[in-house]
């Protein structure tokens, strides 16, 4: 990184930081918004600086000029306030803190103080955001906090074009940067339910051939269970297809590059793999299962409805409900014409809702 060594140590007094509840920066962008969670128990110094900046409105004007695409965002310098100082970008707001190690890796969404290579106490207001995971950062740079949300927009700004010394063509400005308390944790939806809560719950599946009614088992698959209806509530499934039909067999939907549009942050936070909750309900017409690759560990979204007894499914993948009404739209489905496995005009499946009988 191109930078120039200005100023000297400040000593940020962190006694009242200690003390107080955990807090969150939120970075307004030209390209969006971005939430960070400031690690005060692991860089205490360096988050004390980090706030005292964004309140004296340090941050405000400044812009995030350097990115290596997919890889580092970085902003936090003040001289990039100046459109007409654009030589002298990365030579500011440095020399400020001591650096401030942890065992914090530099996975995606980490925030680290940017500092001079071979000057470990050149760190300041400058800092960079890990678009991806940067494992040989790890041990180098002082992590003094990690986004919460705007994942996707941090990976837009990396996306921005650069000349040839790595500079930002168009200014990417940071309008605002405000600190507030971290909102207190709240559950997953679907999380806290009991068991019998869970089996009240049924999805309509709205489809272009019409509607279908699932009820659920959550005695056998309770960990399914949860998850289906989490993605479903979060709108996951809505507009993606039935990209799978095979007669004789199972229908198949939830594969997400069917959908007609990008998950947004915070439904990509819900796909997940789960374990495989194998049990003793058969794989019969109108039964419900998750799909999965070769690892019974890897199912997350995608789901199939079998039409016929499938004795080799049996044990083999998790069943988690049934169709309760609109067995009719299944065989409607089972009869679309094909292209191999493939229906040769889509079959959407417009929208999942949540119910409770």
């Amino acid at each position: 990184m191109k930078l120039r060594v200005c100023g000297a140590l400040l000593f940020v007094p962190t006694l009242a930081l200690a003390q107080a509840p955990p807090k969150q920066a939120v970075l307004e962008t030209s390209m969006g918004t971005i939430v960070m969670d400031l690690l005060a128990e692991r860089a205490p110094n360096h988050v004390a600086l980090f706030i005292k900046t964004a309140q004296a409105g340090g941050y405000d004007g400044t812009t995030f000029f350097r990115m290596i695409r997919y890889g580092v965002i970085q902003g936090g310098d003040p001289v990039t306030k100046d459109p007409a100082a654009r030589a002298k970008y990365g030579s500011g707001g440095l020399n400020l803190v001591k650096p401030e190690i942890t065992g914090e890796k530099h996975t995606r969404g980490a925030v680290s103080a940017v500092e001079v290579p071979g000057k470990p106490d050149s760190g300041g207001t400058q800092f960079f955001i890990c678009v991806s995971d940067q494992a040989a950062l790890d041990g180098k740079y002082s992590v003094f906090a990690r986004v919460v949300d705007g994942m996707l927009v941090a990976q837009k700004i990396s996306e921005a074009a650069v000349d040839a010394e790595g500079l930002a063509v168009d200014r990417i400005v940071v309008s605002k940067v405000t600190i507030r308390d971290q909102p207190p944790e709240t559950p997953e939806p679907f999380s806290t339910e009991s068991v019998a809560d869970l089996a009240q719950f049924r999805a309509v599946l709205d489809t272009s051939l019409g509607l279908i009614t699932l009820s659920f088992t959550p005695d056998q698959a309770p960990s399914h269970v949860r998850n289906f209806l989490r993605l479903a509530q979060a709108g996951v499934y809505d507009g993606m297809s039935f990209h799978r039909v095979v007669r004789g067999f199972v229908i198949q939907s939830g594969h997400l590059p069917t959908r007609a549009s990008s998950l947004s942050e915070s439904q990509q936070r819900y796909v997940r793999t789960m374990k495989a909750e194998f049990n003793d309900q058969v794989h019969e017409k109108g039964t419900v299962s998750m799909a999965r690759l070769e690892d019974p560990d890897s199912a997350s979204a995608s789901f199939f409805i079998v039409t016929a007894r499938a004795t080799a499914l049996d044990g083999k993948y998790t069943v988690f409900g049934k169709v309760e009404s609109g067995l009719d739209v299944v065989e409607k489905i089972e009869a679309v014409a094909v292209n191999g496995e493939t229906p040769v005009e889509r079959v959407e499946l417009k929208k999942v809702t949540i119910v409770r009988r």
